[in-house]
């Protein structure tokens, strides 16, 4: 279940195919399909670019879907952003999984091998869903490439704790309650919680499983010090973390393509001072960005936000040694 990278969605302006001052991702950014990755483990930094293109876990919450075609539509979108690098960094796209029918599981573990051979590779997996299922498939895959004696600390920017049963399969909700009931050494912050958008039950749930979360009021601009803080507490207990964000966790002012708009969420600015923040830690080893829905966007306003931040992520990302 997977299709190759398309030159095609990389276009924009060309001021100059001489003068790299003036390049632009669709310039720069290479075409690498899995099987022609190199045997060599890559020794500059290098980031791929690997698509989920699945709202199957949405369909299962109730949600409305139209996810599956955000990865297309985030890449053509920052095809057009400046090319931000001066060195010798390379971004790959690496193609997109894919679910057919309903196939979630399979697909879920299909996109984790895929994360895991990037990792042992040493690219760092930049991830585009895709309902937020893809936070699962990204898990198996770190999982398997850091080994199970290491301690895995997830980190996801979300109004929702995503920890509902999965008595009946998984969803775009079960996610991280899957993760904690199967693996021991894994822990949990959810950054940007929303009262309005969990029931009390989902809070106890949180509390049985001894998550960590900062609520939507804990990022305010003067408590940012505070909440930032708490992320590294919880960062310093685990050898490797890997970030997710949900972007329903905005207000819907400025992402209205989302399964589950809010107007009590956060804003821009406070999102990417968390994401420069996190990946720019050593134990950061992926990252990916979830939940957006062109087919309910207005004026490509979440899809362009998408992409910026994966422009702010690329930028900032710690050159992971470990």
């Amino acid at each position: 279940m997977y299709i190759e990278p398309n030159k095609g969605y990389w276009t924009g302006r060309i001021d100059s195919e001489l003068d790299s001052s003036t390049f632009r991702f669709h310039q720069e950014v290479q075409m690498k399909s899995i099987k022609e990755l190199d045997d060599e483990v890559c020794k500059d930094k290098t980031f791929g670019l690997l698509g989920f293109e699945c709202d199957e876990g949405v369909r299962r919450n109730k949600g409305k879907v139209g996810a599956a075609e955000a990865p297309i539509e985030i890449k053509k979108a920052l095809a057009k952003l400046p090319w931000p690098f001066h060195h010798n960094e390379k971004v790959l796209d690496v193609g997109s999984g894919i679910c057919e029918g309903h196939k979630l599981e399979k697909a879920q573990q299909e996109l984790g091998e895929t994360v895991q051979q990037l990792i042992q590779k040493n690219i760092i997996p930049i991830i585009i869903g895709g309902g937020h299922e893809t936070a699962y498939a990204h898990y198996l895959g770190v999982r398997e490439a850091i080994g199970r004696d290491k301690s895995l600390g997830v980190i996801n920017i979300d109004a929702h704790f995503d920890l509902r049963p999965y008595d009946e399969g998984p969803s775009s909700g079960t996610m991280f309650k899957q993760i904690l009931d199967s693996d021991e050494r894994s822990g949990y912050l959810c950054v940007g919680v929303q009262t309005h958008g969990n029931t009390k039950a989902l809070f106890t749930t949180a509390h049985e499983y001894g998550c960590h979360y900062l609520m939507e009021e804990d990022l305010a601009f003067v408590k940012m010090d505070a909440a930032i803080s708490k992320i590294d507490q919880f960062i310093s207990q685990h050898d490797f973390v890997f970030l997710t964000l949900c972007m329903d966790v905005h207000s819907m002012s400025v992402a209205p393509g989302v399964s589950a708009p809010t107007p009590f969420g956060l804003y821009p600015h406070t999102i990417r001072t968390l994401l420069q923040h996190i990946v720019s830690q050593e134990k950061t080893v992926s990252f990916d960005i979830s939940e957006v829905n062109p087919s309910l966007d207005e004026k490509k306003k979440t899809i362009t936000l998408a992409a910026y931040y994966l422009a702010e992520v690329l930028t900032h990302f710690h050159i992971n040694t470990n």
